[in-house]
């Protein structure tokens, strides 16, 4: 019988369950509402999610483990999660407590690193075991894989790389506390924020500023197409951060590959016109590519999942 893992994707309004090969495909899978208002909320809601799923659906391999991604701070190795956002932190062992009620060994990851595994395993890591997956999206985050393995950090904070400062002369500041960080200006939320900010200075500009929504960054890539100038500041702004981010991390990491994801790489607009503000030096080693991902976004998360557990279960990485 094929060995499969009950994957898990802890997000902001859903709970993905599903069951999965080692060779990523999804054999079924159902959503589940969620809340991280707190963690013991949410810790239950995955575990009522769990419940329901194999009461309801049929399994169709043979269960090896649990896999779980989750948002926020955690450490793999021993199933600890410590925290979902800085200042929200109920310390659990959520990893042990699945692995009590259902009587499979769990493993944990945050998603951005279910993200990297799920690229290592079924993506570019089939290519080169350095690579560095960046996600931007509402925020930025990434992880760098070198010799294979993720790196994971002291306190298991390693890739907050959206709190990379790349404007050093900006006024703009971080929830993070400091200023000039790349995720104020190249992710989803920051380029909306930006357009905010600098809408005064174009009336003529064909985005709806006064809209309670956010401005999408669809709406700013047409804009921009169009020749909107708000939208060709932000998103040219947009542009010479996500670049900076980069280039820096290839210089810290010297990846033969960087591998992109999250809602705002989805289509391909965004790195087409990131490339050119690229230096050819810096990136003269990047051999395997600069590309988006070819896994599903939808999904990813949920693959990764999966690809802990069997990952950890070949025993073969310290880290994962």
């Amino acid at each position: 019988m094929t060995q499969t893992v009950l994957a898990v994707d802890l997000g902001g309004t859903k709970i993905l369950v599903g069951e999965v090969t080692r060779e990523g495909t999804i054999l079924s899978s159902r959503r589940y509402p969620s809340n991280v208002n707190d963690m013991r909320t949410a810790a239950e809601k995955i575990k009522e999610a769990i419940r329901d799923y194999l009461s309801q659906q049929v399994i169709k391999g043979e269960l090896i483990g649990i896999g779980v991604c989750v948002v926020g701070r955690v450490e793999t190795t021993t199933g600890k999660w410590f925290e979902i956002r800085p200042g929200l932190s109920e310390p659990m062992n959520l990893a042990e407590e699945l692995t009590t009620e259902f009587q499979l060994p769990c493993w944990l990851a945050n998603d951005v690193s279910g993200a990297a595994l799920a690229e290592q395993m079924l993506g570019k890591g089939r290519e080169t075991d350095n690579f560095v997956y960046i996600n931007i999206g509402t925020g930025i985050a990434g992880r760098v894989v070198t010799d294979g393995q993720l790196i994971i950090g002291g306190n298991c904070n390693a890739g907050e790389v959206g709190h990379m400062v790349v404007d050093m002369n900006s006024e703009d500041r971080c929830l993070c506390g400091r200023v000039g960080c790349v995720e104020l200006f190249a992710s989803g939320l920051g380029m909306h924020n930006q357009a905010v900010k600098f809408a005064v200075d174009y009336p003529d500009t064909c985005l709806d500023i006064n809209s309670l929504e956010r401005v999408s960054f669809y709406e700013l890539i047409q804009a921009y197409d169009e020749n909107d100038q708000l939208a060709k500041k932000v998103v040219n702004q947009a542009l010479k951060a996500a670049a900076a981010l980069t280039m820096n991390l290839v210089r810290v990491s010297d990846p033969e590959a960087v591998v992109f994801g999250g809602g705002v790489m989805n289509n391909g607009w965004f790195l087409n016109h990131l490339v050119t503000f690229l230096n050819e030096k810096t990136i003269r080693f990047v051999t395997k590519g600069i590309s988006v991902t070819e896994l599903d976004p939808n999904v990813v998360a949920l693959k990764g999942a999966a690809a802990l557990v069997f990952i950890k279960q070949k025993g073969d990485r310290k880290h994962a």
